[in-house]
């Protein structure tokens, strides 16, 4: 029951191409496409911000504080 048939992915494609028109399509993938790459390094900026490079000092020395 959970498995596509081929004669169902003609039917989708049918019913899409009725839709969105042939002339539409190219467009339609291209705005799709682009989406899928920002929401892919929007990922990959989120998963990288746990790793923080180490902050580089000048190396000039910093005086501490007096209590």
């Amino acid at each position: 029951m959970g498995m596509l048939k081929p004669w169902h992915i003609i039917v989708l494609v049918v019913v899409i191409l009725l839709i969105f028109g042939a002339q539409r399509l190219p467009d339609l993938a291209r705005s799709v496409g682009q989406s899928l790459k920002i929401f892919k390094s929007e990922v990959k900026d989120l998963t990288s911000d746990g790793e923080q490079p180490p902050v580089v000092s000048t190396g000039a020395p910093t005086a501490a504080p007096e209590a």
